[in-house]
């Protein structure tokens, strides 16, 4: 255990985060050695999502506009509607996310997450899946979509739902400890 070790993985999140989607991998990424930090557009507390309604706030650690993307080794994305569609309007964000691609660092996004690898025009040839209302959306895209508990492509991890959280915990770890993937640039 404690393959990451030493690694700093940034979790871009908000307001409306999939509860789940996010204290679990983080979790998982904590007992393997790693130092990750939530990061959101908003310098306060944000607030999570579970069962169609308002669940537990937890603190930020940064505000974007306080990170870089070299500050990092990976990025995970955590789900939840509301989370995306507001990530995903904050260009200091989703210029987050690019760089992240032109590095090649590994990136992880479940669920809902992918809407923000739209935005930031990273999906381009690229096979991955998400939550299923979202298909429509990568392949106009430009990505290949596919209805798998996960799917790796070059150092990006994708994932459906927090049913797939196991499969999609064991290739997120896999891809941040291998680390930085040449095929990752957009």
């Amino acid at each position: 255990m404690n393959r990451l070790i030493g690694q700093r993985i940034a979790a871009i999140v908000t307001d409306g985060f999939e509860e789940s989607e996010l204290l679990v991998p983080i979790e998982a990424l904590r007992n393997e050695g790693a130092q990750v930090d939530i990061i959101s557009p908003q310098k306060k507390a944000i607030r999570g999502w579970k069962d169609h309604e308002w669940s537990k706030s937890i603190e930020v650690d940064k505000s974007i506009e306080q990170v870089s993307a070299v500050d990092y080794g990976a990025l995970f994305i955590p789900g939840g509607t509301l989370n995306c569609d507001k990530l995903r309007q904050c260009l200091l964000t989703v210029n987050f996310v690019e760089n992240f691609f032109e590095s090649g660092k590994p990136v992880a996004a479940i669920c809902h997450g992918p809407q923000l690898l739209i935005e930031a025009d990273v999906v381009t040839g690229r096979r991955l899946t998400s939550y299923a209302s979202l298909r429509t959306d990568l392949e106009n895209a430009g990505a290949e979509w596919v209805d798998k508990s996960v799917v790796v492509d070059n150092g990006l991890v994708t994932s459906r739902t927090p049913n797939d959280l196991p499969d999609f915990i064991g290739k997120m770890i896999e891809e941040f400890e291998e680390g930085i993937h040449p095929e990752q640039r957009p």
